[in-house]
């Protein structure tokens, strides 16, 4: 495969002010926002025993305890700082389980609230991600309402319609460790983000490394294609095993270049 002359893929990326690993990670903090603010609304909803939309419910219980608006909260995290609506009952009895009601910073479970995103991910495993999220022991109604919250959001996005052509494509790779089998074990989620024709930013899927040879790539590129890629110009990755092969069976004529793309936040050490 031909590569483009190094000046002139500098050039592209400078026109487009793009800074491969740092707008990964912009561009996930909208997300992990989305996956905290529906884990509160979970959270609200078993303490309250209805669903914010839930009207008849709501009605028949009109006289208990009842949401009451919510404050605005600044939190930090390895992506940034992020603004929550912090939901508030008339009693003034919920306390947020998933961020305690004095804790600001939430850095160590950004990789754990991503990695639900990634294609491949069952409910069984949704469910038990969001049990290791918590890292303390909450009931399985719980559990279950706040995968039932995030599962349509989650899934929505990952099948949603691709743009045709895109100028360039990124892969950079977020590192994690997650309990599995009464193990914890280090994993790795590939983020695939791409800019398309006007200049706008946004990760078109995740996917929690496997066997990652030419195969496993391919299946990536045959799924973008699915959701409708039909052009690469460049594919920047940073010297991934099996990458240029799946790149020329699935998008012959993309160019590719080799930057230092690998995201690496701050790995925080599990206990237990």
């Amino acid at each position: 495969m031909s590569v483009l002359p190094k000046e002139v893929i500098r050039e592209l990326i400078r026109e487009k002010n793009f800074s491969s690993a740092d707008d990964i990670l912009a561009t996930l903090k909208e997300m992990f926002r989305e996956v905290l603010q529906e884990a509160l609304e979970a959270e609200l909803d078993e303490k309250l025993g209805y669903s914010k939309y839930d009207a008849g419910t709501k009605q028949l219980k009109a006289s208990e305890n009842s949401r009451n608006g919510y404050s605005k909260k600044t939190i930090k995290s390895q992506l940034g700082e992020i603004e929550l609506n912090i939901l508030k009952d008339r009693d003034g009895e919920f306390e947020p389980q998933i961020i305690p009601k004095y804790q600001k910073n939430v850095t160590c479970i950004e990789e754990k609230v991503l990695a639900l995103y990634a294609s491949g991910m069952t409910t069984r495993d949704i469910h038990a991600q969001i049990q290791d999220l918590y890292g303390v022991e909450i009931s399985p109604e719980m559990v279950s309402k706040i995968t039932e919250r995030i599962l349509p959001m989650v899934q929505k996005w990952q099948s949603r319609p691709l743009e045709a052509i895109y100028p360039f494509i990124f892969m950079g790779a977020i590192d994690y460790k997650v309990r599995e089998d009464k193990q914890i074990v280090n994993k790795a989620a590939y983020v695939v983000m791409g800019v398309n024709l006007d200049g706008y930013k946004d990760v078109l899927g995740i996917w929690i490394g496997g066997n990652e040879t030419s195969k496993y790539w391919l299946g990536i590129l045959n799924e973008l294609k699915n959701r409708g890629v039909k052009d690469v110009l460049i594919f920047s990755v940073d010297g991934l095993n099996g990458f240029k092969e799946a790149i020329e069976a699935a998008f012959p004529q993309a160019k590719m270049y080799n930057p230092s793309t690998k995201v690496k936040p701050e790995i925080c050490t599990l206990q237990g």
